[in-house]
């Protein structure tokens, strides 16, 4: 077996509470987002984009949430929207995956996010091929647009999801899996 199936066979998330510093230094950054971007790309599009979230980013981009998270909910007490704003600050790291998906006279917009879904994934594993851990997340502020707009996406962008990067601090339990025989078929058969 070659090391990158073993890798695959191992990978699992890393929830953020679990992360914590050092995350990934400068060039190991720089070599996450271009493996990143090492995806299906149909018609060269580049359908999505990054947004990084580090040192006191975090802090601001948790501000913002938590202040959404008020407005939206103002009987909320100070417990819980201090426990939204906190999902943003785990991690040293948080690669926010934009997808950019837009009409396009032969390339579908569904196959456009699923390049920007296989974007996410390729960042997961080349995490964890440096030692890292990792989650991939979408939490509610993945798809409010006061969010979005506050951390700069445009109107017609949408958030693929945060991947959140960092050393973990223990080794996640793995799930269970599906049983293939469930979820595969023959056709024909």
């Amino acid at each position: 077996m070659t090391d990158t199936l073993a890798l695959l066979k191992l990978r699992r998330s890393v929830p953020p509470q679990f992360l914590s510093a050092p995350g990934p230094s400068a060039d190991q950054l720089r070599d996450l987002l271009t493996i990143g971007t090492r995806v299906p790309d149909h018609g060269k599009l580049a359908p999505w984009r990054f947004v990084l979230f580090e040192g006191a980013a975090r802090e601001t981009a948790a501000d913002v949430v938590a202040k959404v998270f008020r407005a939206r909910n103002p009987d909320a007490d100070d417990e819980k929207v201090a426990f939204e704003r906190k999902r943003l600050t785990h991690a040293p790291l948080i690669i926010g995956v934009v997808s950019r998906a837009r009409p396009h006279v032969k390339i579908p917009e569904w196959e456009q996010e699923l390049s920007a879904g296989a974007v996410c994934m390729n960042i997961l594993v080349a995490a964890h091929a440096m030692g890292f851990g990792a989650s991939w997340l979408t939490n509610w502020f993945s798809f409010d647009r006061d969010v979005l707009s506050a951390f700069g996406l445009a109107d017609d962008e949408r958030m693929a999801g945060f991947i959140h990067v960092g050393t973990p601090e223990t080794v996640p339990a793995d799930r269970d899996r599906p049983v293939l025989a469930d979820i595969v078929s023959h056709y024909g058969a």
